[in-house]
């Protein structure tokens, strides 16, 4: 017989028990990042919504609350795209460990004219990938405490056809607002798969998972009032679009199962089985330019640069940076004064 132990298949469905466990989730106040927190309170775990608008996120709360009796979901204030306020609204937490954090919130612009943080910084790289830098590097210490954690990065199908302008990162010569979004989410996949090299160089104990969603539309998402709301003829006119895309809940299947599923390891992608758009979620393997490892390396000095940190785990992390092109041999972070804080 056989001494290999079974491994019941995942099943969406039926998510294993978390009490226990503290999950953060960026942006889970609405769309994907909604489904996710609703996803994860039903396991019992604590789930705290990072969002910079509180009335929204008190909305979210209500509604899981109505789905799921006893959840227990809390908000902390999170802006990511103001790199000062990162720090805070850690400390804001109040926690002392964190078992997983999922890079989910994002910001897409359709139109020009192109736009800047306060510190200077497109708002779309800003947002999706150097807040989500940044706050990985303040939430290091809360990782770092909980064995087996997890920074689980949501990136984008619309990556896939796009490519880095590391002469470029921030679309200050050439604007497109949907390239420059799709390049902001390439960003933020290589940054996962880097992420995950250090912590496997540093022998960390937490592993980064990259995740996408596949296609996820209003029409097909079932309705989380006041979040929100889906009419009938929404729904019977986006039917036939079923058989290739899916709604938010699904979409948020992903980021659930490499958060929960102990079998999930770090550097790997999960998607939607059918064509990466639709479907219950699977292992993925990478897209070649996702392997570009010297490119991954360039846009992690660039990223500490723009930052000031450098989401550092161990020590041992040092080994890793003499490879950077161009980078130093140790992690540093800047001090306040080489930051532009106006805001």
């Amino acid at each position: 017989m056989s001494s290999v132990p079974h491994v019941p298949r995942w099943d969406v469905h039926r998510l294993p028990r978390a009490g226990g466990k503290c999950f953060l989730v960026t942006g889970g106040n609405a769309g994907i990042g909604y489904f996710v927190a609703e996803q994860l309170a039903g396991t019992g775990a604590t789930v705290v919504l990072g969002s910079r608008d509180r009335a929204k996120s008190e909305a979210a709360i209500g509604s899981i609350g109505s789905r799921v009796p006893g959840a227990d979901v809390k908000h902390v204030l999170l802006d990511l795209a103001d790199l000062a306020s990162l720090k805070a609204s850690v400390d804001a937490l109040g926690l002392d460990r964190l078992d997983a954090v999922v890079h989910n919130a994002g910001v897409a612009l359709d139109h020009p004219p192109r736009r800047e943080t306060a510190d200077g910084h497109e708002l779309m790289f800003a947002t999706n990938h150097l807040g989500h830098f940044a706050l990985t590097h303040h939430l290091a210490p809360l990782l770092t405490a909980t064995p087996g954690s997890r920074v689980v990065t949501t990136g984008s199908f619309a990556a896939k056809s796009e490519r880095l302008d590391l002469d470029d990162l921030q679309s200050a010569h050439d604007y497109r607002p949907k390239r420059a979004y799709a390049r902001s989410k390439l960003a933020q996949m290589l940054f996962a798969l880097e992420l995950d090299r250090r912590l496997r160089a540093a022998d960390s104990t937490t592993v980064s998972v990259l995740v996408h969603p596949g296609g996820a539309l209003d029409s097909l998402t079932p309705s989380r009032p006041p979040v929100h709301v889906r009419t009938t003829g929404e729904r019977l006119s986006r039917l036939p679009l079923g058989l290739v895309v899916q709604g938010k809940d699904a979409a948020a299947w992903p980021a659930v199962r490499a958060v929960l599923d102990p079998a999930v390891r770090g550097g790997r992608m999960l998607s939607p089985r059918a064509f990466g758009l639709r479907g219950t979620p699977r292992t993925e393997p990478l897209w070649n330019h996702l392997a570009d490892t010297v490119t991954a390396a360039r846009l992690w000095t660039a990223s500490r640069d723009l930052t000031g940190t450098d989401p550092t785990f161990s020590t041992a992390d040092t080994a890793v940076l003499s490879r950077d092109p161009g980078g130093p041999t140790g992690a540093r972070e800047r001090s306040p004064g080489q930051v532009n804080r106006s805001r």
